[in-house]
Protein backbone atom coordinates (compact mmCIF):
# COMPACT_ATOMS: atom_id res chain seq x y z
CA UNK A 1 0.00 0.00 0.00
CA UNK A 2 2.94 2.47 0.84
CA UNK A 3 3.85 2.19 -2.78
CA UNK A 4 0.57 3.27 -4.45
CA UNK A 5 0.11 6.22 -2.02
CA UNK A 6 3.79 6.94 -2.82
CA UNK A 7 2.50 7.35 -6.54
CA UNK A 8 -0.18 8.91 -5.49
CA UNK A 9 1.80 11.76 -3.08
CA UNK A 10 3.86 12.54 -6.91
CA UNK A 11 1.18 13.31 -8.59
CA UNK A 12 -0.12 15.94 -5.99
CA UNK A 13 3.40 17.14 -5.07
CA UNK A 14 3.93 19.37 -8.24
CA UNK A 15 0.48 21.53 -7.42
CA UNK A 16 2.46 21.80 -3.93
CA UNK A 17 5.75 22.78 -5.29
CA UNK A 18 3.89 25.01 -7.13
CA UNK A 19 2.91 27.48 -4.53
CA UNK A 20 6.39 27.00 -2.93
CA UNK A 21 5.57 23.92 -0.81
CA UNK A 22 6.23 20.32 -0.95
CA UNK A 23 4.89 17.03 0.68
CA UNK A 24 7.02 14.07 2.57
CA UNK A 25 5.24 10.45 3.18
CA UNK A 26 6.12 10.12 6.56
CA UNK A 27 4.06 6.59 7.43
CA UNK A 28 1.31 4.39 6.48
CA UNK A 29 -0.13 2.37 9.45
CA UNK A 30 -1.32 -0.96 9.10
CA UNK A 31 -4.70 0.34 10.15
CA UNK A 32 -5.48 2.78 6.89
CA UNK A 33 -3.77 6.15 8.32
CA UNK A 34 -1.45 8.07 6.19
CA UNK A 35 0.61 9.98 7.76
CA UNK A 36 2.36 13.37 6.01
CA UNK A 37 4.40 16.63 6.51
CA UNK A 38 3.31 19.59 4.58
CA UNK A 39 6.54 21.76 4.21
CA UNK A 40 7.74 25.41 2.64
CA UNK A 41 5.21 27.68 2.43
CA UNK A 42 2.58 24.86 3.15
CA UNK A 43 3.98 23.70 6.50
CA UNK A 44 3.05 27.79 7.60
CA UNK A 45 0.08 28.50 5.58
CA UNK A 46 -3.23 28.88 7.27
CA UNK A 47 -4.96 27.28 4.66
CA UNK A 48 -3.05 24.01 4.92
CA UNK A 49 -5.74 22.29 6.87
CA UNK A 50 -7.83 22.81 3.59
CA UNK A 51 -5.29 21.84 1.10
CA UNK A 52 -4.67 18.08 3.14
CA UNK A 53 -8.46 17.89 3.45
CA UNK A 54 -9.51 19.09 -0.20
CA UNK A 55 -6.84 17.86 -2.02
CA UNK A 56 -4.76 15.68 -0.64
CA UNK A 57 -6.77 12.92 1.49
CA UNK A 58 -8.95 13.20 -1.89
CA UNK A 59 -6.50 12.24 -3.78
CA UNK A 60 -4.91 9.69 -1.93
CA UNK A 61 -8.32 7.81 -1.27
CA UNK A 62 -9.06 8.03 -4.86
CA UNK A 63 -5.72 6.12 -6.20
CA UNK A 64 -5.80 4.25 -2.84
CA UNK A 65 -9.55 3.13 -1.69
CA UNK A 66 -8.08 1.62 1.47
CA UNK A 67 -7.24 4.62 3.19
CA UNK A 68 -9.35 5.23 6.23
CA UNK A 69 -7.29 8.58 6.70
CA UNK A 70 -4.71 11.48 6.15
CA UNK A 71 -3.24 13.21 8.93
CA UNK A 72 -0.35 15.62 8.74
CA UNK A 73 1.99 15.53 11.33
Amino acid sequence: MRERVEKAIQKIRPHLQADGGDIDLVEVTSDGVVKVRLKGACGSCPMSAMTLQSGVTRIIKQEVPEVKKVEAV
